[in-house]
């Protein structure tokens, strides 16, 4: 689901602390699980990049705190980290960017169209990334894959749209 372009953090505290996972991280039966993209680079050029648990929860609000709790570990000048909630059956039910302290969930798409429409525009942008890439410029390069990370992050599954769509709504 992520190009993985966003660099990825350990969420070991900034004393050094690894904090335990909260809320049963290895308990099947919660059916919301709170990921990051795996930070293998053996893994990210495999294609076969499973994104790593950091909990399990048992509701989607749980899920969503245990994101800002999450963000709370992320160093205030680092940049945003993107964050996925799975639902059991693997399926994208919300994604966002993860910073300081704070969480931006991305809006699910509405419908297939835009969801056609979002596939198109990120795969522009991570052609450009790669052309800026080719022509020396990182920077430039990384940002165009952030943008394109956070449309895909739109890409939520269509049986959670709605439902998350109003639990966005209710959250704001």
């Amino acid at each position: 689901m992520f190009d993985l372009s966003l660099p990825t953090y350990s969420i070991t505290r900034p004393n050094g602390h690894t904090p335990p996972c909260p809320h049963g991280a290895g308990d099947p039966n919660r059916p919301f699980a709170l990921t990051v993209p795996n930070p293998l680079p053996a893994v990210q050029m495999s294609g076969l990049a499973a994104p790593m648990v950091l909990a399990r929860f048992a509701t989607l609000t749980e899920a969503m705190q245990g994101a800002l709790d999450h963000a709370e570990g992320i160093a205030p000048d680092a940049a945003p980290q993107m964050i996925a909630i799975l639902d059991r059956d693997d399926r994208l039910v919300l994604a966002g960017a993860a910073s300081d302290c704070a969480v931006t969930w991305c809006h699910p798409v509405t419908s297939a169209a835009e969801a056609r429409s979002v596939v198109h525009d990120a795969s522009q942008l991570r052609a450009q990334a790669g052309r800026a890439q080719d022509w020396r410029e990182p920077d430039l390069a990384q940002r165009l894959r952030q943008r394109a990370d956070l449309l895909d992050a739109r890409l939520v599954d269509p049986l959670w749209r709605r439902f998350v769509a109003r639990a966005l709504q209710i959250a704001a």
